[in-house]
């Protein structure tokens, strides 16, 4: 059933690896329930989810969400993971459980590093290490500083994308191996899509420097031997079936990054302050706490301050850093012989992690994922060289040593130094001790141990959250009260991070003004939205900050100048508005409100009379002042995700209806009544209107179909049927001697 015995031991193997990985993360979980449950996955991530298992329970593809406008593209927004079938499978499988939020957040990080785990496993390897390296190196690959502190607690589409790289890398090995059939282009294909669809544009750079690398080593690899005049063409051939092979995988996720790449144009994410590209910059003062976390110098925060930071996202379990050390000091030029491609790479990746972004990135910290899947592989092959050998444990204890005393030295040992250095002291004897006293089986395994004892107790003594914010939001935010689902709401209320974080407001909040993107858990419309592009036009208009809060001074012209029955929210369909205390402003006029609940919280005012239609027929519009327009009559209305259906009946004369729709703007939206299309567009990027001829009668048809969506589905679909027809193909020619 599953082949020879070598492909059965190998696959029980990475399930080993797999389930070593989930074995740690219980732990972890055990000592802190709350582990996975953070910032973004709060205000973000677990919302977003929440509506997309609603939106497959409906039988709808999650693309659009009623539930926010400013995040209302959840494909565009790229970092949900919207085409990526394992993400959407894994959500909708941990939704069919009763959990609890921070339950749902470890089950979906788990399993993703457990995915990840396999992956590096596979990828060591295929590279030939032993089971006790590949080991060392999955321990490295997934539970790695910034892995843990980041991609796994706060920033999901990290992790989800990052997840795929190893198992893309062993693709693309399996891909240049010319001792493989002519099929073997196949083998990237699948893991680019994962990772592209993943969501986390720093990891498709990640594959991209990876595949030109790859690129660079077999050309040069391949030009050493052989005819000078030959090697030109036969080399550059030689790297053909991998970049197809990556070439199917980008064409199988094109609806993804096609859809962030319309959606960024335009969107708040090009104005991002210059400052943005120094902050989260790796200093190279900090590089010992690859050696040891606690280690404490200033790092660029989010605020563009130069701050005290331990160096927990530099975490590798010790062994890594002397290993290679080891390795250059006592067998250096075989071991550069053997990985100097590696070593490259894994520089230049360092470099990464230090200078500035540029672009539409930021934050250069976040290439240290893959530095240590570099620093893995480079390790275990200088391990590899003598597994035995006593020096790659002496160097170790020194290294401990060296950095303790520096530390003590330069006041940089941190705050949570003890007992985290007797901890280190103690591995790192212990390994001595086994290489003098232990049979050789036993040694080899002791990598793997200090590793995985190094990062528990790095992960137990010091705090995960690297500083962001935690909310204590109650799963009460499953229920919409004391709000309406009926109605759109605007939530005006100060920074969240500053003011609802638990370290100032320990009690449940959110349940009034639901910051972020929470109104998504009760289905509740809300013009507020965590978004990090900020594609939609009320994200501009409102100048909304990232989190989904409004600028304060245009909160406060909308809810005093733009309330009324003619003003700028009725224009958009707002009948709700919840104020937080803390602002402490009313809508005006106060005849066109009511104060309809009052809580600790905020204020709740609904717009008197009934709620809006979600599609009007208006007579003038304020961007078209000289025109007047016929009232058309609007019934049976059906709205879903993606499409909205009504009656109309515009009534005969020389003047057409205009209808609005009260939904967000994005390009893509066509319109019918029959036969007939109609060109829609918008109020200043808000939402979409459309002209219906005088004397028209139908049903109206609006529906997002955006280019991006048809092209990039029609190539999606396309590169399937190839890797289909290879699959096909391959099973019918396979022969006992050779495989794809």
């Amino acid at each position: 059933m599953f082949g020879s015995r070598s492909t059965r031991n190998e696959i029980f193997g990475a399930l080993s690896a797999g389930l070593l990985v989930v074995a740690f993360c219980l732990i972890l979980l055990w000592h802190n329930p709350l582990l996975f449950w953070n910032d973004d996955y709060e205000l973000s991530v677990l919302p977003v989810f929440a509506d997309m298992a609603r939106s497959w329970s409906e039988g709808h593809w999650p693309i659009l969400s009623p539930y926010s406008w400013v995040c209302g593209n959840l494909a565009g927004e790229f970092q949900y993971g919207t085409f990526s079938i394992f993400v959407n499978a894994a959500v909708i499988l941990i939704w069919k459980f009763p959990l609890t939020f921070p339950q749902q957040a470890a089950a979906l990080s788990i399993a993703h590093l457990c995915a990840l785990a396999i992956g590096a496993f596979l990828l060591a390897r295929g590279r030939g290490f032993s089971v006790a390296l590949s080991t060392f190196v999955t321990l490295i690959a997934s539970l790695s500083g910034w892995i843990i502190c980041w991609g796994a607690t706060d920033w999901f589409g990290a992790l989800g994308a990052f997840t795929w790289l190893p198992w893309a890398w062993w693709g693309a090995e399996r891909a240049l191996d010319s001792r493989r059939t002519k099929w073997r282009f196949v083998w990237p294909a699948p893991f680019v899509y994962l990772l592209v669809t993943g969501g986390f544009p720093y990891t498709v750079l990640m594959l991209l420097l990876l595949v030109v690398w790859l690129s660079i080593k077999t050309i040069w690899q391949r030009s050493v031997s052989g005819d000078h005049r030959d090697i030109k063409v036969s080399s550059i051939l030689a790297v053909l079936p991998m970049l197809f092979g990556v070439g199917l995988g980008f064409g199988l996720s094109a609806p993804a990054w096609l859809a962030l790449l319309d959606l960024v144009q335009g969107s708040a994410r090009e104005l991002q302050s210059p400052a943005a590209h120094w902050q989260w910059r790796v200093p190279p003062a900090a590089l010992p706490g690859l050696v040891l976390p606690s280690w404490t110098v200033n790092w660029t925060d989010f605020s563009s301050r130069n701050r005290p930071h331990s160096a927990t996202e530099l975490a590798c379990g010790l062994i890594a850093p002397a290993a290679l050390i080891a390795g250059l000091l006592f067998r250096g030029k075989q071991l550069v012989r053997q990985i100097k491609w590696e070593l490259i790479l894994l520089l230049l990746v360092l470099l990464l992690c230090m200078i500035p972004t540029a672009g539409m990135f930021r934050w250069s910290f976040r290439w240290l994922p893959f530095f240590h899947l570099l620093l893995a592989l480079c390790a275990a092959e200088a391990l590899r060289l003598k597994p035995a050998s006593l020096a790659p444990a002496i160097t170790t204890l020194a290294l401990v040593l060296i950095t303790i005393v520096a530390g003590l030295l330069f006041d940089t040992k941190g705050s949570y130094a003890f007992p985290l250095i007797w901890i280190f002291v103690g591995l790192a004897s212990v390994w001595v001790c086994s290489a003098l006293l232990l049979r050789s089986d036993f040694r080899l395994w002791m990598p793997v141990a200090i590793t995985f004892c190094a990062l528990l107790a790095t992960y137990l003594l010091m705090p995960t959250n690297c500083g962001v914010p935690r909310y204590n939001f109650s799963q009460e935010l499953l229920e919409p009260a004391p709000l309406d689902p009926q109605r759109l709401y605007l939530s005006v209320y100060p920074w969240a991070e500053l003011t609802y974080a638990m370290t100032n407001k320990p009690q449940p909040v959110g349940q009034t003004l639901r910051p972020g993107s929470t109104s998504m858990w009760a289905g509740l419309r809300f013009i507020n939205g965590y978004s990090p592009v900020r594609a939609a036009g009320v994200a501009r208009e409102f100048a909304t900050s990232i989190h989904g809060e409004i600028n304060p001074d245009v909160g406060r012209h909308l809810l005093s100048d733009q309330a009324g029955r003619d003003g700028r929210l009725a224009l958009i369909g707002v009948d709700g508005v919840v104020v937080a205390k803390e602002v402490g402003l009313t809508p005006q006029p106060g005849s066109e409100w009511e104060l309809a609940v009052s809580t600790d919280e905020g204020d709740v005012f609904h717009r008197r009379g009934t709620p809006f239609l979600r599609i009007r027929s208006v007579g003038s519009i304020d961007s078209r002042p000289n025109e007047r327009f016929a009232l058309g009559t609007i019934s049976q209305i059906n709205e879903s995700r993606n499409f909205v259906e009504a009656d109309i009946d515009v009534p005969p004369g020389d003047r057409p209806a205009l209808v609005t729709f009260s939904r967000p703007y994005f390009r893509g939206y066509t319109a019918r009544i029959g036969d007939q299309k109609l060109a829609v567009t918008s109020y200043r990027g808000l939402f979409p209107i459309l002209e219906v001829p005088a004397g028209t009668r139908g049903r109206l048809t609006l529906m997002y179909r955006p280019a991006w969506l048809l092209w990039g589905g029609t190539l999606a679909v396309a590169c399937a049927v190839i890797i289909l027809f290879t699959f096909v193909t391959a099973s019918v020619r396979r022969t006992p001697n050779h495989s794809a």
